[in-house]
């Protein structure tokens, strides 16, 4: 009998805590981390191809590698999992940022065992919440990928670190305690004309909840999955979480954790409560169209290295969330897209901030110049990711923004144009802080003496930065194959969201 290839997805990161927890050594407590998180993306490329070779055998179920067992029977509660194109595409994207965020993290010396555990324990529910089909499995997965961060920041964190780690807690929990009211009472009104009741997501699908439940309850979950999206007004979290969080906690969770919300939108929220979508989604399409210019301008005023990423951050996710609730097939291909590129780009981009402030020590701008001639690796790299971000053709940033300005367009009617046209200045507004930074920050005179014995990229250093350029450049020149990969599943869901 096979083995179901998601469960490595599951015992991988257990069996690499249980690794780290019997090593002594920092040296080992490293390479068990590296060797299990490089395990597991091979899994994860495993999957992938397994995937594919499922799909051209002529397996047309929507979902593959399905297992369920019952858990608790009195609330028809299963652990049941299984992917389609989409969670595979996430969890490609979750497999690269860990493993490029695990030697992003080499020098970390304080608390090194604990540091390393809580950081595979977040990646760990990252893993289980893309392959959880069951409402309740899947919202436990998402707070055990979720309540680390407060470790996380509050302990190897910097700057206004228990400030940061406590208002980004907070702010997460009440995400967490609206998605739990709309999570029930999708559960509630899961059997309207009678029968058990489920939290099977597939099974949910296939009932039609009573409009005025699906009106009640859809701001709830949209909001809820949205707050970890940074929707609008409800990001203020993100910034300072972001700028006091150590370098691979900013990584996996601008790369990796924000996409459990774009992902919950979609798939719960608007996926189970079709109607409520369509009825509500001019409310949500005006706050993302805000969030994105807001951030944009929010980055150009920035001088911190950081906070620039972070609030470039809270645009491009706001992209997301604006592409999906445009409901169509073009919109949401480019809305996965930039989900993956982004996680892929803003994790190269925290990973160059720590390692530049590791050697210079200030994550300020002004204070920070001809960088290009002292550490021209990381400079050259640190261009590139700038460079994708603010859309260059052949990479990432390009190809997603694109096929969601161009999705998002399809609708002919004045509303959906004008706003499209608002989030489209986006562009213009990230090309002009992505541009002043990398001349400020790597051009020009050095302006420090110190920096001239700065040393550039280390072995692990470009282990961590060369998978993240190299997954960008892949997706940049050849994105068809993701295209292909989430096709069929967005196709399928966007039929069901049609009225």
């Amino acid at each position: 009998m096979i083995m179901n290839p998601l469960l490595p997805l599951l015992f991988v990161p257990f069996l690499t805590i249980v690794g780290i927890a019997l090593v002594k050594d920092i040296s080992s407590v490293r390479w068990v981390s590296a060797v299990g998180m490089g395990t597991q993306l091979i899994f994860a490329f495993i999957l992938l191809y397994l995937f594919y070779k499922e799909r051209n055998a002529g397996n047309t179920d929507s979902m593959l590698f399905v297992s369920s067992t019952m858990w608790y029977e009195s609330f028809n509660i299963h652990l049941k999992f299984g992917v389609d194109g989409i969670s595979v595409a996430m969890i490609l994207l979750t497999a690269i940022v860990t493993f490029a965020g695990i030697f992003a993290s080499w020098q970390v010396e304080y608390l090194t065992k604990e540091f390393f555990i809580s950081l595979i324990i977040l990646a760990g529910g990252v893993f289980g919440f893309f392959i959880s089909l069951d409402l309740f499995t899947m919202f436990l997965f998402y707070e055990l990928a979720v309540i680390p961060m407060y470790l996380l920041i509050g302990i190897w964190g910097s700057g206004p670190k228990e400030y940061s780690a406590m208002k980004l807690t907070l702010m997460l929990m009440g995400g967490s305690a609206l998605l739990l009211v709309g999570m029930l009472g999708i559960y509630f009104n899961s059997a309207p004309d009678g029968g058990q009741l489920t939290f099977d997501l597939t099974e949910i699908a296939k009932v039609h909840i009573p409009y005025a439940a699906q009106m009640f309850f859809f701001p709830f979950t949209f909001i809820g999955f949205g707050v970890l999206g940074a929707l609008f007004p409800f990001h203020t979290w993100s910034p300072d979480g972001h700028a006091s969080a150590p370098t691979a906690v900013s990584m996996l969770h601008a790369g990796v954790l924000m996409k459990l919300g774009g992902y919950g939108c979609f798939r719960v929220a608007m996926y189970l409560l079709p109607e409520a979508a369509h009825s509500l989604a001019w409310i949500f399409i005006i706050l993302t169209g805000i969030g994105v210019v807001y951030g944009a301008f929010g980055a150009i005023w920035q001088k911190d290295l950081k906070y620039i990423n972070a609030y470039s951050s809270v645009s491009h996710c706001g992209l997301v969330l604006f592409a999906l609730l445009m409901m169509n097939e073009t919109a949401t291909t480019g809305a996965i897209l930039q989900m993956i590129s982004h996680g892929l780009m803003t994790a190269l981009f925290f990973a160059l901030i720590g390692m530049i402030y590791g050697r210079t020590h200030t994550r300020m701008i002004n204070e920070m110049g001809g960088l290009m001639k002292v550490i021209p690796f990381l400079s050259v790299v640190y261009v590139i990711a700038g460079l994708a971000s603010l859309g260059l053709p052949g990479l990432s940033g390009f190809v997603a923004e694109m096929t969601i300005f161009v999705g998002s367009f399809q609708h002919t009617d004045t509303f959906h144009r004008v706003a499209t046209i608002v989030a489209c200045s986006s562009i213009v507004i990230t090309a002009v802080y992505i541009l002043r930074v990398v001349g400020t920050l790597l051009l020009g005179p050095i302006t420090n003496n110190h920096y001239l014995e700065l040393k550039d990229a280390q072995w692990f250093e470009k282990i961590s930065t060369v998978t993240l350029v190299t997954s960008i450049a892949i997706i940049g020149l050849t994105p068809f194959w993701i295209s292909t990969l989430i096709h069929e599943p967005l196709a399928q869901m966007i039929q069901h969201l049609i009225p």
